[in-house]
């Protein structure tokens, strides 16, 4: 399988260019994203950094939100964090929820310092599991003027709980701790990592919707791209292992700017949003500019590409309200 247009899960629009950049985050880690621009770009720009989903490269979801917001006249960086896609870091196929957070500021760096951005009115925008990466980014970083999470997956949460919290358990965390560090053996002794896959191909019969839900993005024309970890050989099985131990979002509560999450009321991932959206307006005296979304009828793909029903009007008015 290929990707549909020549790497990329979408086409580029008329009014929007596309160049490669590169910059490095705070661990030295280079960093490649791609920067879309409204070919009629005048003075300087309100800016936007895209990334996610988890496992995804900025040639899927996030090129298209970026995309989608430079055809409205923002500055729009889609960037592959840490160790995936074209940026650098080793090994490869590996998360962090500390370095994957940090790569949202290093994203911050680069947008605040350019000639055509005003730095400040600098926001970013996370997708899927990096949904929660910029929820943790916008706690840490005042720079962050505004944030926007689509299909949210808290990636600490599910790892350590399991879906809907069904592992919450001593027990089940031990037992995959030692599955993992059992593997960590394995791959030190072979010197190489062994991947857990991407999405299951063949569906198994039988399959939950989600599972189908991510075949259907991942597996097929309409999502495939050839770097995406999803839809080739996946993450290194001991990727996980910090996301049992280190939970993000610990202080969104505190979270002053403003925060704009959507999901899809479908969605099997839309309790993440809406107790990430509880967690952070509890006890936080600063709530007028926060809100939570609800795109009706929605599941979790429909908000990685489905422009009919991603709200960008909606985005796109909230940027500009608090981009400013």
């Amino acid at each position: 399988m290929h990707s549909k247009y020549h790497g990329y899960s979408f086409p580029l629009g008329d009014t929007v260019k596309r160049e490669k950049v590169h910059f490095h985050n705070r661990y030295g880690i280079a960093l490649c994203g791609d920067l879309y621009l409204p070919k009629d770009a005048a003075g300087r720009l309100s800016a936007v950094a895209v990334s996610g989903p988890f496992g995804a490269v900025k040639e899927q979801c996030s090129g298209l939100y970026a995309e989608e917001l430079a055809s409205r006249g923002f500055a729009a960086l889609a960037f592959d964090p840490s160790f995936i896609g074209e940026s650098g870091g080793e090994a490869r196929n590996v998360a962090s929820p500390d370095i994957n957070t940090e790569d949202f500021s290093a994203a911050v760096d680069f947008l605040a310092t350019r000639d055509f951005v005003d730095p400040e009115k600098v926001g970013i925008l996370g997708i899927c599991g990096f949904g929660g990466m910029a929820l943790n980014a916008a706690a840490m970083d005042t720079r962050i003027k505004a944030t926007v999470t689509s299909t949210m997956y808290d990636m600490t949460r599910v790892t350590a709980r399991g879906y809907f919290d069904a592992d919450d358990n001593a027990d089940a965390r031990y037992q995959m701790r030692r599955t993992l560090n059992t593997q960590r053996t394995e791959d030190y002794r072979n010197g190489t990592y062994a991947r857990a896959g991407g999405v299951v191909d063949p569906l198994p019969e039988g399959a939950p919707f989600f599972v189908k839900d991510y075949y259907d993005y991942y597996k097929t024309e309409r999502g495939y791209t050839e770097r995406s970890l999803n839809s080739n050989e996946g993450w290194n099985v001991t990727s996980s292992l910090s996301f049992l131990n280190m939970p993000i979002l610990r202080y969104t509560n505190e979270i002053r700017s403003a925060v704009l999450v959507i999901h899809g009321e479908k969605a099997h991932s839309c309790y993440f949003s809406r107790d990430a959206f509880a967690d952070m307006v509890k006890d936080n005296p600063h709530t007028g500019n926060k809100e939570l979304l609800i795109i009706p009828g929605a599941v979790h793909t429909d908000l990685y590409d489905r422009k009919d029903i991603i709200p960008f009007d909606k985005i796109e008015a909230f940027f500009r309200e608090y981009l400013k």
